[in-house]
């Protein structure tokens, strides 16, 4: 590790906080110059490819689970920590299968199973894109669905 400052090479570790995420963060310490400086680790891991709908295969990307559950969940009350937590969930399923290759619809059952739990609202907001639920009877359904489940 090279110090920021004068970039010396030689550094010592002060301490190491591991998060849930399985990131590492180092306090560094330069021996040359003594200035301290912060590190950032995180285990490179790889991801599966995504068999699409229509054939294409893409590398998994979490930011795109991200991003639909932020417009499903947009004005809602659910923190962002739940969010994040469901990405985390996702990923973590799709790692455990130890295939490398994964389909779309796998992953979006995973997240609906996940959204269900957390906000109905949610759910069914996500579920109309992902089901392609294309008509009011689809969506009701669906809705008449979710509540014969609640009683």
């Amino acid at each position: 590790m090279r110090c920021p400052y004068c970039e010396a090479t030689k550094t010592k570790v002060v301490d190491t906080r591991h998060d849930t995420r399985g990131n590492v963060r180092r306090r560094r310490e330069c021996q040359t110059c003594e200035r301290r400086f912060s590190t950032s680790e995180r285990p490179i891991i790889s991801t599966p490819m995504v068999i699409k709908k229509d054939g294409r295969r893409e590398e998994f990307d979490a930011y795109k689970i991200t991003s639909g559950l932020n417009i499903a969940c947009a004005r809602r009350p659910i923190p962002t920590e739940d969010v994040e937590r469901i990405v985390d969930r996702v990923e973590y399923a799709i790692r455990q299968t130890g295939r490398t290759e994964v389909p779309s619809q796998m992953i979006g059952d995973l997240v609906t199973d996940e959204l269900r739990q957390l906000d109905e609202i949610a759910y069914i907001r996500y579920a109309i894109v992902f089901m392609g639920m294309s008509n009011l009877e689809t969506i009701r359904a669906e809705i008449d669905r979710l509540r014969s489940q609640r009683e």
